[in-house]
């Protein structure tokens, strides 16, 4: 899924993929479940809820969204695809991850994956996003910024010998709102930032 975000001192909560901000991973960046992060409304049951079975994350434009917005929303996407594939076997190769996002969000994105082979674990299934371009700066280098509201409820950090749930904080965010930075190098927008905010969404 260039974030600087802290990781919670609980057990297992490091290898978790979505950090909070002010840490030293979407996910640069990093990604997941906000371990140790408390639901806003303080519902603990929220996480037990059923919801909706998550779909494919690639945001269809609407005929109002302008082409850059939906480059800049079609490279974000390829990005999160890249890091779901990776997290499932924690490990980058084969995976496009070097294709759409770049600096300390693929510094951050590497250290979870060190991290979850280390432990033994990978991530099954796969989250929702629903990002929303927020602003496209044109200069010598184009930027973006976007929101996004990442759903975890159906991404599970799972032992690999064991095929079982990594037990989590209670308290963690299972919706959480997120914001990305992105740079177009070329004729290709790339993921430079991620940041996952302690703000359920």
């Amino acid at each position: 899924m260039t974030a600087t975000q802290r990781r919670s001192s609980e057990p297992n909560s490091a290898a978790v993929p979505a950090r909070k901000q002010a840490t030293a991973l979407l996910l640069a960046g990093s990604l997941l479940v906000l371990a140790g992060c408390s639901d806003s409304n303080g519902d603990s049951d929220a996480s037990s809820k059923p919801s909706t079975k998550p779909s494919d994350v690639s945001p269809s434009p609407s005929s109002t969204v302008g082409a850059e917005d939906a480059a800049v929303l079609a490279a974000y996407t390829r990005s999160w695809d890249a890091q779901t594939q990776a997290y499932s076997k924690a490990s980058s190769a084969g995976t496009d991850l070097k294709k759409t996002t770049t600096l300390r969000a693929l510094f951050d994105i590497e250290h979870d994956l060190t991290v979850m082979r280390s432990d033994g674990q990978v991530t099954t299934g796969k989250p929702v996003i629903n990002p929303n371009v927020v602003k496209v700066t044109k200069a010598k280098i184009p930027k973006a910024t976007l929101t996004d509201c990442v759903d975890t409820t159906h991404w599970i950090l799972i032992d690999k010998a064991s095929k079982k749930p990594v037990p989590l904080p209670t308290t963690r965010l299972i919706k959480y709102v997120s914001t990305a930075t992105l740079e177009k190098w070329g004729k290709t927008w790339m993921v430079t930032k991620l940041t996952a905010q302690e703000q359920a969404c």
